[in-house]
């Protein structure tokens, strides 16, 4: 999951009405900054509409990553909320008052980003507190959440805001709206089996009250349904092909279904292709990562090796390119089939991300595996070494990919 696009801010105000508001990377390297963009900040692009989500996604990929962020890029972080608990994308000045026709608007994918990113760091219950009754204080009735408060619900927006909530120690599955839950709002953005791209997630309903399939909404359903947030382990692994299957619209049946549509978009190419309207086909880079993550998160890791091993072989530019939040992602991608980031296809994914923002503090006593993986390697070096007779230094540079955008 990714910084959220530019595209996302624009749909929320209304200039993008149907297009998803999916995790984005940064704009273009080449683009200069409408604003000072924070020293502590990760990436040195124009952090207008992203600055909290890739923030928040570096930050989770390091932790999850066995390293212990820079105190800089943590309180940066936490000095964005708003007194509602609210996070808008990005407050220039955190000391002036958000809402209002001048003030930041805090909205529902940026917050949901921060609880998380705040939550794995640890040390700031009382902000994670704050954002939770503000997210729990903006459900819709349908039980779902749209990227603006009040804002109509979409697929991607309730995902993330149950992704946080369940991070932060919520029964998500016990929060209503009028009597309806987060699943109901999701199982009513699901295509059926019958449907052209059945078992997916539309983003929205459009103008029309129809559903269409986008892959980036499925992925994010996916981990929507099972209550996951960012960071996901391998899921239990399945008997049986995925395949859409119709029945009551249960947690399991929903992600599994949706599993089926994506195992089903990659098994040939290995990738997904954008879709952004008016732009040229092309390889979606940061939606096959999700992907990735939402088929290992509902136990389909045989599935999900084939677009993990494509983007092996081609995500690094477009990482390099689009900075910490592709980065993050790719991060992330790794971490969910149990690989080590460090040893993406050659390139240390951590290290890259690093570059890209205040320098990590030593690594965190309870690292995941690919903490322990990095120490069992290096443990394999000294032996190594020393067998050989200290012939020469083994320099293994690794470069470190982030995390991405997501393309509606």
């Amino acid at each position: 999951m990714n910084v959220r696009r530019s595209a996302a801010a624009l749909a929320a105000l209304g200039v993008l009405a149907a297009a998803a508001p999916a995790m984005a990377a940064d704009p273009s390297p080449s683009a200069p900054p409408k604003v000072t963009v924070p020293a502590a900040l990760f990436g040195k692009t124009d952090p207008t509409y992203d600055g909290v989500w890739r923030q928040s996604l570096s930050l989770i990929a390091q932790h999850t990553a066995g390293e212990r962020p820079a105190a800089s890029a943590v309180s940066w972080l936490a000095a964005q909320q708003c007194a509602d608990g609210g996070f808008a994308a990005f407050r220039a000045d955190p000391a002036k008052a958000c809402g209002g026709k001048a003030g930041a608007q805090p909205d529902t994918n940026s917050t949901a980003a921060a609880v998380q990113a705040l939550k794995a760091v640890g040390g700031h219950d009382d902000a994670v507190r704050k954002s939770v009754t503000w997210l729990k204080s903006v459900q819709d009735k349908d039980g779902g959440w749209g990227y603006m408060a009040g804002g109509p619900s979409d697929t991607n927006s309730t995902s993330v805001v149950v992704g946080a909530l369940a991070a932060a120690g919520e029964d998500t599955a016990g929060l209503r709206a009028q009597g309806r839950t987060p699943l109901d709002a999701l199982a009513s953005l699901a295509l059926p089996c019958s449907a052209d791209g059945g078992g997916s997630f539309a983003y929205q309903p459009d103008k029309k009250g129809k559903l269409a399939a986008n892959a980036d909404a499925t992925a994010a359903g996916v981990l929507g349904a099972l209550g996951k947030g960012f960071v996901v382990e391998p899921g239990k692994a399945h008997g049986k092909a995925p395949a859409c299957a119709s029945g009551k619209p249960t947690a399991q049946l929903l992600a599994g279904n949706a599993s089926a549509y994506l195992a089903g978009a990659v098994a040939k190419s290995g990738h997904l292709m954008s879709v952004m309207p008016g732009a040229t086909d092309q390889p979606d880079f940061g939606n096959t990562a999700d992907t990735v993550v939402a088929l290992a998160a509902d136990g389909r890791t045989g599935e999900a090796r084939k677009p993990y091993a494509w983007l092996e072989k081609n995500a690094t530019a477009w990482a390099a390119q689009s900075g910490p939040a592709a980065y993050a992602q790719l991060i992330l991608s790794s971490h969910a089939l149990g690989e080590s980031p460090r040893d993406f296809a050659g390139t240390d994914l951590v290290k890259a991300l690093d570059k890209l923002g205040p320098a990590p503090q030593k690594a965190a006593k309870a690292g995941g595996h690919e903490e322990k993986s990095a120490k069992k390697s290096s443990s394999t070096s000294v032996w190594w070494i020393v067998g050989v007779g200290l012939v020469f230094g083994i320099g293994i540079g690794f470069l470190l990919s982030g995390r991405k955008k997501r393309q509606p």
